[in-house]
Formats: C-alpha cells, sequence, structure tokens
C-alpha cells in the first residue's frame, strides 16, 4: 500500500522559505515521477512541479526561479524548497506521485497548508 507523508507547511512572511518534503513508501518508485501540485480556495489544483528520478525538473512559470524541487531515489522523497514567497503562494500544496506509463498508479499526498502573510 502506497503511502505519502508530507511535513513542512506553516505561515510565512512575504520574501520568506519554506521548504516541504514528501515521503513515499510502499513500492518501487523508479518509474514515478514526484511532484507538487497546490490549491488554493476558490482555485483549481495546479501543478508546481515534478521531477523525474533521472533529476529532470517541470516547474510552473509562476514558480521558476524561485523554487527548486529535489529528489532523493535512495529515500523514495522529494522535497519543494520555496524562497521569496509571495502572499499569491497560499494555498494547500499536495505531494503527487505517479507512473510515467500506468496512469491508474496515482498517488495523493495529504495536503499541508502553505499561508504567506505579513
Amino acid at each position: 500500500q502506497v503511502q505519502l507523508v508530507e511535513s513542512g507547511g506553516g505561515l510565512v512572511q512575504p520574501g520568506g522559505s519554506l521548504r516541504l518534503s514528501c515521503a513515499a513508501s510502499g513500492r518501487d518508485f523508479s518509474m514515478f515521477l514526484m511532484g507538487w501540485y497546490r490549491q488554493a480556495p476558490g482555485k483549481q489544483r495546479e501543478l508546481v512541479a515534478h521531477i523525474r528520478t533521472s533529476g529532470n525538473t517541470n516547474y510552473a512559470d509562476s514558480v521558476k526561479g524561485r523554487f527548486t524541487i529535489s529528489r532523493d531515489n535512495a529515500k523514495n522523497t522529494v522535497y519543494l524548497q520555496m524562497n521569496s514567497l509571495k502572499p499569491e503562494d497560499t494555498a494547500v500544496y499536495y505531494c503527487n506521485v505517479r507512473h510515467l506509463i500506468i496512469s491508474t498508479l496515482n498517488y495523493w499526498g495529504q495536503g499541508t497548508q502553505v499561508t504567506v502573510s505579513s
């Protein structure tokens, strides 16, 4: 059974930083894309960033240059370093892992709240 355990959310002032972590367990994740999505109140869930086992990454335009996604394959853990945070980054952030080929192998974390406010 796949489990995703997220940590690292919280309240931060504009311009500050936070680091999110997501530890995955329950199977081999070498064929999985690992990433982060976010959902703000009244808005649809959107991709923030994802990373392949190879280290190749993809970012939403709104976070490029401010957020960095990384992955520790030995620990099956994905990280999101968020710098220069803005109030519009406020959202629930969800960890996601999904198989590169088999679309039904798609898993979500429970979500962690990130609030950027003075």
